[in-house]
């Protein structure tokens, strides 16, 4: 007995459609894409004026060496910690936050010792705070 065989037709996925829907949607939302910058910082620079500035008659600065000691008008603090600072800056200024307060570390000062002057500052509640760096030489 023979058996009739059935010959199998190959299936076939036509990917032209395919392609066609999908190069349509790239173009549509190339189209209707707006290509916008939202996150932008605006710095309001100073300008110069003929006149020159008025110099604050007094002014408070910690001073940070390379190893992290600070000193107060160049007067060094007995030891590093926050509570140290913070009373030397209330002696020094005498509850006056409205002094201009600068920081000047050495540029390689550990951060943490800039952020602990920063917290000490803010605590007391400076608000004219400048932060400059200077090579500082280490006494022997």
């Amino acid at each position: 007995m023979k058996f009739a065989r059935h010959t199998r037709n190959e299936v076939e996925v036509n990917l032209t459609p395919l392609i066609d829907v999908v190069f349509l949607l790239l173009i549509f939302f190339m189209v209707s894409t707006t290509f916008t910058k939202d996150t932008q910082l605006s710095i309001d620079l100073p300008e110069a004026s003929g006149a020159p500035g008025k110099l604050a008659e007094r002014t408070l600065e910690i001073s940070i060496t390379r190893s992290g000691e600070f000193a107060i008008n160049e007067v060094a603090l007995i030891n590093n910690q926050l509570k140290t600072l913070i009373n030397a800056l209330q002696k020094v200024s005498e509850g006056d936050n409205t002094l201009p307060l600068i920081i000047t570390a050495d540029s390689a000062t550990p951060h943490q010792s800039v952020v602990t002057a920063m917290d000490a500052a803010g605590q007391l509640g400076f608000s004219h705070l400048s932060i400059t760096t200077k090579n500082f030489r280490e006494q022997n």
